[in-house]
């Protein structure tokens, strides 16, 4: 990899100027980037973006590793946006940017003058992109969100409880309700683009984290109450069951996936117990939902009976979907991943060796490249304005 490299990627040529900051934006935009979009990421000087301060860094402060880990394909820009000069500099970087993605609260971006109306008089065209906690039209407009936040509101934090029967509502270990609005927010900014490519037109484009995140949950878990009145229950009854868990082996543990009823009847016979499938409370898929925790426990009986490779190795042999379970360090040593080159090494200008992981969408025409390291802050500065025509002294 080089800093100079020419992007190839679908989104080549697209003007991104990147207002966000933490998880959600970040993994946006660069995702963005990974496609080629020129990503100018603006941050205030000595600040920076927060989440640059999570984490030891080997070398340089701000540059922490969940930043690094969405943060390359990046320029980094540093104007105090509350001088008149800075804002006059970022005034010709919307005049530049076919996109202007942000996370600021909607009361602090109007203050400086770079809400929606603000920039579409600067351009016209721009594709202007907010993420928010809440829908600008409900009671919940402009009130500070965080994942843990959006995992409460959205029921997300209910769904263990549902799952065990232990009362004590508890997040899902993982950032999930940012990393999967920034996945909204990418396919809105390219819906955006393609309208524009089609019309010339630029519109405003808001991406409210508690209506992504609900509509995400609920996509299964609405369940019985998709009609009205409901059939069923709220919680799809396959997911919330206690055994749906990865099954102990003899020496491990295994993820085991039948699914047609040929596969069930070939996993039970393997297991040395023929005849289950007979049983009209499996013996079809309906049938099987409604008995799926008596199910999964027999699974769990069945599993202890082999060592995990013995049963990948039956179960590959019968086109049984299973995985063995890794580990987050066994991941890192996971022999698909390693085969891909999933898991890069590159060195930073900086911080030395890091890891990254590789864009995992593969494009037979257009591929995602990894082109720069991420920056530090205001690393690019007279780059950027370089190009747009305006002078360093312009922005101090």
């Amino acid at each position: 990899m080089t800093e100079t490299t020419r992007a190839k990627g679908p989104l080549h040529g697209v003007k991104v100027l990147d207002m966000t900051s933490v998880l959600l934006g970040p993994y946006a935009t660069q995702i963005m980037g990974d496609l080629g979009a020129d990503i100018v990421k603006v941050e205030e000087p000595g600040k920076g973006d927060f989440i640059r301060w999570g984490g030891k860094a080997p070398n340089t402060p701000g540059m922490g590793p969940i930043y690094m880990t969405v943060n390359r394909n990046k320029r980094s820009v540093g104007l105090n946006l509350k001088e008149d000069q800075a804002r006059e500099v970022f005034a010709e970087l919307v005049k530049w940017a076919d996109v202007f993605i942000h996370n600021v609260r909607e009361g602090g971006i109007k203050r400086l003058g770079f809400d929606y109306e603000g920039a579409k008089k600067i351009n016209p065209e721009i594709v202007y992109v907010h993420a928010v906690g809440f829908s600008s039209d409900g009671p919940y407009a402009g009130r500070q969100a965080y994942d843990d936040l959006i995992q409460a509101a959205s029921g997300s934090a209910s769904l263990l409880t549902a799952f065990d029967g232990n009362p004590e509502p508890r997040y899902l270990p993982t950032l999930f309700a940012d990393k999967a609005t920034g996945l909204h927010a990418v396919y809105a900014t390219l819906a955006g683009l393609f309208h524009k490519e089609r019309t010339g037109e630029g519109q405003f484009i808001e991406v409210p984290m508690l209506e992504c995140i609900t509509s995400f949950v609920m996509a299964e878990h609405l369940y019985g109450h998709t009609y009205d009145p409901p059939t069923g229950q709220l919680g799809y009854s396959r997911v919330i069951n206690p055994n749906r868990k990865p099954y102990k082996t003899a020496d491990g543990h295994l993820s085991i996936v039948p699914y047609s009823d040929d596969q069930w009847k070939i996993f039970f016979e393997m297991a040395g117990r023929p005849g289950v499938m007979d049983d009209p409370k499996f013996s079809t898929f309906n049938e099987r939902t409604k008995n799926i925790q008596e199910l999964y426990g027999l699974i769990h009986e069945a599993a202890a009976s082999k060592s995990t490779s013995e049963w990948l190795k039956l179960l590959a042999e019968a086109n049984i979907p299973a995985m063995r379970v890794n580990s987050l360090e066994q991941v890192l040593e996971d022999q698909h991943l390693k085969e891909t080159n999933f898991f890069q090494k590159h060195e930073h200008h900086t911080e030395g060796t890091y890891v990254a992981m590789k864009h995992p969408v593969h494009f037979s025409k257009t591929p995602a490249t990894i082109r720069r390291h991420p920056p530090n802050i205001g690393e690019n500065t007279d780059e950027v304005l370089a190009e747009i025509g305006v002078s360093k002294a312009a922005a101090e």
